[in-house]
């Protein structure tokens, strides 16, 4: 299951246990490189020793790890109103660049000895107990970090969960380039250090990749934006969506989204299924931190353009000038405006004069249709022109 797809821990408890793991990881740590590094010199194995100081440089990517957890737990703020998750993305580049750095200085290590043939010796048979030490250390960390990383949904950590996976496997590979140098070929335990740094460079792109990805608002995947977009149009009311957006931000993630309303509606009732559909989204995918849903009664991906069409006050003043002298300007109750298809529609509603009959009442809403068409000076925007008549109404409060 994604992480994003289930209800996650609060920040504060995501920092708690990510500074448990990484603490933990960080005394484990310290002693396998300061075993492997003095046991590496003792028995004369270049790959142990290599070993050791790509455990030592796992200290460094700790420490960012741990500090960037603390400041992803922090809320919100003026600054930073999306939040601080972006800072585990680029501590999780930092932890890359870190093994990058490493690597290279074990490859160029191991060159300069595979050079030195002369004067090249074999690891002592001692040196196979602690190589499997390592490798049982160092798959223990991995498992231990794996299961908090994917309880919290902590794509960081589990990154880091995925440095102790790649030491225990280039233990391995130390493992059996010492005892091949025991057995007689002692190139065979330089050649896999050598082994052991190709290894960590290719975790390294795979870590700073994704992570570089993710810093230029790379999208969630295709199957989640799916069921994003199905929770969308499941909510009542919605006609359509398009226009769904994406980004991951950290652990968590934002969305936006133009969902298709009926378009007479009210505003309060267009506000009410935007926060539905808030609702919806958030239930579906809990790591939606940030969600903005934007009303459209139309779908603006094809509708006439609207810019330059009048507002209320413009148009209010243009009935004002069309219907000058007329009765009926004093009796408006309500103008209400719709913005489809390019024009304006107007609904204008009318006190009742009841000493007029239903015909008379019909035929002035007719004259004052045609006047509003003539003198108000809107011809290519003025759509449908609807005359209501409302009897007067008592508004009791309980």
């Amino acid at each position: 299951m994604n992480p994003m797809d289930s209800e996650l821990p609060s920040r504060r408890d995501r920092y708690k246990a990510t500074r448990l793991a990484t603490a933990i990881g960080a005394i484990v740590n310290t002693l396998l490189a300061l075993t492997q590094i003095v046991s590496g010199w003792l028995f004369q194995s270049q790959a142990l020793i290599a070993d050791g100081a790509h455990t030592l440089s796992d200290l460094v990517s700790d420490g960012v790890v741990l500090y960037a957890a603390s400041k992803a737990s922090e809320s919100p703020d003026r600054n930073h109103p999306y939040g601080h998750g972006r800072i585990e993305t680029l501590a999780t580049i930092i932890v890359g660049v870190l093994l990058v750095l490493a690597a290279l200085g074990i490859a160029w290590a191991s060159a300069q000895r595979l050079l030195s043939w002369e004067t090249l010796t074999g690891p002592a048979p001692a040196a196979l107990a602690f190589a499997i030490l390592t490798l049982v250390a160092k798959e223990g960390l991995y498992q231990y970090t794996v299961r908090i990383a994917r309880r919290i949904g902590s794509s960081m950590l589990q990154a880091n969960a995925w440095h102790h996976r790649s030491d225990a496997i280039s233990s391995l590979v130390v493992l059996v380039g010492i005892g091949g140098a025991v057995a007689g070929w002692p190139w065979l335990d330089a050649v896999a250090a050598i082994v052991v740094a190709l290894f960590i460079l290719t975790m390294a792109w795979r870590l700073i990749s994704n992570s570089a990805a993710e810093l230029i608002d790379t999208a969630l995947e295709p199957q989640q934006v799916a069921k994003i977009h199905q929770a969308v149009k499941g909510v009542p009311g919605v006609k359509n969506a398009h226009m769904l957006r994406t980004r991951k931000l950290g652990n968590e993630a934002a969305a936006d989204v133009h969902v298709q309303v009926a378009p007479r509606i009210s505003v309060s009732e267009g506000h009410q299924i935007a926060d539905e559909v808030y609702r919806a989204v958030r239930a579906c995918m809990p790591a939606l931190n940030d969600v903005t849903v934007h009303v459209d009664p139309e779908d603006d991906e094809e509708q006439v353009r609207t810019e330059g069409l009048p507002l209320r006050p413009e148009v209010t003043e243009r009935l004002s000038k069309a219907w000058a002298g007329e009765p009926e300007l004093a009796m408006i109750e309500h103008v209400g405006l719709h913005y489809l298809a390019g024009q304006v529609h107007v609904t204008i509603t009318l006190r009742l004069d009841n000493d007029r009959t239903g015909t008379e009442l019909n035929m002035r809403a007719d004259a004052l249709h045609a006047q509003l068409r003539q003198r108000s000076g809107m011809n290519q925007t003025l759509g449908d022109v609807v005359i209501l008549y409302q009897a007067r109404t008592m508004t009791v409060h309980t």
